[in-house]
């Protein structure tokens, strides 16, 4: 089971989708893409932040990340 709200990954989908309808499948299965993403994110962010010697994930750590990540 997803964590993040149903009705918000529709609502992201739907707005990007040019107003397309959405299967509640195709919503369960955008929620667990978007979940895998930022586990890989908060995982890659977490490491920088460690490698500086920090607790505290910074903006900077996401925006590396996601450069690390290719998105």
């Amino acid at each position: 089971m997803a964590d993040l709200p149903n009705a918000v990954i529709k609502r992201l989908i739907t707005r990007h989708g040019e107003g397309m309808r959405v299967a509640g499948g195709a919503v369960g299965m955008a929620a667990a893409a978007a979940e895998a993403y930022l586990e890989r994110l908060a995982r890659e962010a977490h490491a920088i932040a460690a490698a500086e010697k920090r607790k505290t994930i910074m903006e900077n750590d996401i925006e590396r990340a996601r450069t690390k990540l290719g998105v």
